[in-house]
Order: C-alpha cells, then structure tokens, then sequence
C-alpha cells in the first residue's frame, strides 16, 4: 500500500512530461507539413550524380 505514494506522484511528473513534449513539439512545427516528406522519397531525381571514375581524368605527364 505505501508504494502507491511513490507510483501515483511519479506517473503524474511523467504525465507532465509528456504533455510538455508534446505542446513543445507543436509548438516548434513539428505537425506543420506531414504529408511532404512521405511524397519526396516517391519523387524522382532524373540527374546524374558525378561520376567518380578514374578514367576520366588525364595522366599525369612526365616532363623530366
């Protein structure tokens, strides 16, 4: 029966603290835009990353 005096204050501190985070995650637009990132993965990039391949770059010349 006594640790009701530890468990009953202790899950309010935690419920306070989750309904800090969540107005705080509100609060910094953390809900603004939900449906934009879901739809940039689906976007295509049609441009070529540069290419990094060691053939394409001139030989050293030996000028001795």
């Amino acid at each position: 029966m006594n640790i009701l005096f530890v468990l009953i204050p202790l899950s309010l501190v935690l419920l306070a603290l989750a309904i800090w985070a969540f107005f705080w995650a509100v609060g910094s637009g953390q809900f603004d835009d939900l449906d934009s990132p879901g739809w940039k993965i689906l976007m295509d990039d049609d441009s070529k990353p540069p290419s990094s391949d060691q053939s394409e770059k001139p030989a050293p010349r030996d000028d001795d």
